[in-house]
């Protein structure tokens, strides 16, 4: 595939047009404490299979991604170790017994460098792949992502990950301030609610895409040229 073409890919509300020299693939959140089975996500009564199910077409999108030879970023939601990036609100929102800071079932809970805070095996950044730790929901906050993206000639964000609703909605709201044109995949983002999954994409598209794209997966591996019948 030559990177440096135009691509376009059907999508909602509108034909998604790209270079995937000038896209990263960003990918939210995909840590341990939210997706695993024993984890701080399942810990508050969370189903994690809601979220599990973005990991194999993550996978898939990720290799082709990566076999393309084309930008990766993952980020992290967390906090450090002597929570001075924490805000008091976060920290007592929710009045769970156990929040951000505690000890929880993988080390102190969204603290940076426990085992929980850390990305999931399946979707384990390479050399040269950023990892962006942000304190916030959006990545853009009080991180040098936008400063990577600009250096890196980057104009357009398919994103992915976790919570649809939550990071991913406020990543995708912040980029496009922010001028980048953003796709999410449906089947790579999900949700421990099923019905913040659907409104959340629907946010997205609205009143003709007031602040991106979406589409599926398979569209986009379309796109790159990989054979989907071998990708099964």
């Amino acid at each position: 595939m030559n990177t440096n073409g135009h691509l376009s890919i059907e999508a909602e509300p509108y034909e998604y047009d790209f270079h995937p020299s000038k896209t990263a693939l960003l990918i939210i959140d995909m840590q341990r404490d939210f997706l695993e089975p024993g984890g701080f996500g399942e810990m508050l009564g969370n189903d994690v299979s809601q979220l599990r199910r973005t990991i194999e077409p993550n996978q898939r999108l990720l290799a082709a991604w990566r076999a393309s030879g084309l930008q990766v970023i993952h980020t992290r939601e967390g906090h450090r170790p002597d929570l001075a990036d924490l805000p008091p609100v976060k920290k007592i929102r929710g009045r769970s017994a156990t929040s951000i800071g505690d000890s929880g079932p993988m080390g102190r809970i969204l603290i940076r460098g426990e085992a929980g805070h850390d990305i999931i095996p399946e979707l384990y950044p390479q050399a040269g792949e950023p990892v962006i730790d942000k304190p916030g929901k959006g990545a853009f906050w009080a991180t040098d992502l936008h400063a990577i993206l600009q250096h890196r000639g980057i104009a357009h964000l398919i994103v992915t990950g976790v919570t649809t609703e939550v990071c991913v909605n406020t990543t995708v709201r912040e980029a496009n301030d922010r001028g980048y044109d953003c796709l999410v995949p449906e089947d790579c983002v999900g949700s421990y609610y099923p019905e913040f999954q659907e409104m959340g994409l629907k946010m997205i598209k609205a009143q003709g895409g007031i602040f991106g794209w979406v589409s599926h997966s398979e569209k986009i591996l379309a796109a790159l040229g990989v054979d989907l019948s071998a990708t099964k």
